[in-house]
């Protein structure tokens, strides 16, 4: 067995024909064929079926070739490294942010990488957390920024700061006595109509965990696991929204939405850049997270990210 049966395998296991796999890979499918059935005999186990469907792979099929996408990856990794070494840094690093994140971090972090790595591409993919969770333990980003660690989780984890959750409404539908950016209670906007993303997202987890442990039930008319949608919606006076203010930071800034810090409870929420152990990280990875580090800090410094640093933030020299 070596590296080529391997990715020959891999292509059969995606394409789930011979055919199909044959033109992808330039080789003729006897040849194919062939391989497999030395796969096989150098295994003792079948790894395939032809089905009216196509292709299947047995369980023990299904084991080679998630084994083969890890050696495979790992070589790749290992060439890109090797070639690296001594030169420029160079390669694509691929970043997942949350919304709330992105709408601060991801401009001015692309325009730094770009001025300070030309030969970095990095490739900034924005989701949910649930999914960026997923895409860091199957190597589709190689770095993330996550709002929660779980213990059971193997990342590896750097704490940078803590935002703090505010309300959010139109200007001219403030329905408070109090002014916008005094601080408000819990209480007093639970049974204001409000608009949250779904119960499985991070965010009105961590709202309704607070609002449980204090005794309030919170007014929820629409639930939109959408960020730009309930901004849209909020603007126009169709409800109230809760979010970090680095999600809202662009509609403030325009006027189009005001604020006001919660308390009793104060509900704050932590923002880790996270990466895979399990993955060596490329120079170009490790430059990308220096970068990152500066970037967040500055933002964060500057106001435009609202949050406390952490003291290893505050004291990264980059």
């Amino acid at each position: 067995m070596d590296i080529r049966h391997l990715r020959y395998f891999i292509a059969i296991s995606e394409e789930r024909s011979l055919s199909a796999a044959s033109q992808r890979l330039g080789v003729a499918q006897p040849s194919l064929s062939q391989h497999v059935i030395r796969l096989e005999e150098e295994l003792g186990v079948p790894l395939m079926e032809r089905s009216p469907r196509g292709i299947v792979l047995t369980d023990e099929g299904q084991l080679l070739v998630r084994h083969a996408r890890e050696i495979c990856r790992n070589l790749d990794q290992c060439i890109t490294e090797m070639r690296e070494a001594g030169g420029a840094v160079r390669g694509q690093v691929t970043f997942g942010l949350p919304p709330s994140i992105s709408m601060v971090m991801s401009v001015p972090l692309a325009e730094t990488v770009r001025i300070d790595l030309p030969s970095v591409r990095l490739q900034a993919i924005e989701a949910m957390s649930g999914y960026i969770r997923t895409w860091l333990e199957d190597g589709t980003v190689e770095m993330a920024f996550l709002y929660h660690i779980d213990r059971k989780d193997q990342f590896r984890a750097r704490h940078l700061l803590d935002e703090q959750l505010c309300f959010f409404a139109a200007p001219d539908n403030w329905p408070l006595d109090t002014k916008p950016g005094v601080p408000v209670r819990l209480a007093d906007i639970a049974g204001l109509d409000l608009i949250l993303p779904s119960p499985s997202h991070g965010l009105t987890r961590t709202i309704q965990r607070h609002a449980t442990e204090h005794g309030i039930e919170l007014n929820v008319v629409i639930e939109m696991d959408a960020m730009t949608q309930i901004k849209e919606l909020v603007a126009r006076g169709s409800g109230f929204a809760i979010f970090a203010p680095a999600a809202a930071h662009d509609f403030v800034a325009r006027g189009e939405l005001v604020k006001s810090p919660i308390i009793e409870p104060s509900i704050w929420r932590p923002v880790y850049l996270v990466s895979n152990p399990a993955r060596p990280m490329s120079r170009a990875c490790q430059a990308v997270e220096k970068i990152t580090l500066t970037v967040a800090r500055d933002l964060v410094r500057r106001g435009i990210w609202e949050g406390k640093l952490t003291p290893e933030l505050e004291a990264f020299d980059g």
